[in-house]
């Protein structure tokens, strides 16, 4: 979700790996941001995001995955991308 309450969704979903039937998220895949309430031309509108953090220790195709420590940067504007929604089951540094 952006700062301004826009959802976020991954284009391009890890179903190499899955974590309670889920597919994973890869740190280099794009996010599209929809439903973004800032207001132009003060608050530009999040549309897209990119993380910039993720895991250290673990990978799938050498790319780390994404965990609810990381961290991402939205565009236009450069506000956080906050991860809300995750799992519980797996832990990963």
């Amino acid at each position: 979700m952006c700062v301004h309450g826009g959802q976020a969704t991954a284009l391009v979903p890890n179903p190499a790996v899955t974590l309670d039937g889920m597919p994973t998220c890869l740190l280099p895949d794009p996010w599209a941001v929809a439903g973004c309430a800032g207001v132009p031309p003060v608050v530009p509108l999040c549309v897209t995001a990119q993380w910039v953090v993720g895991t250290t220790r673990v990978t799938s195709f050498g790319l780390p995955l994404l965990v609810q420590s990381s961290q991402a940067v939205c565009a236009p504007g450069g506000t956080p991308l906050l991860p809300i929604v995750t799992q519980t089951r797996v832990t990963a540094i």
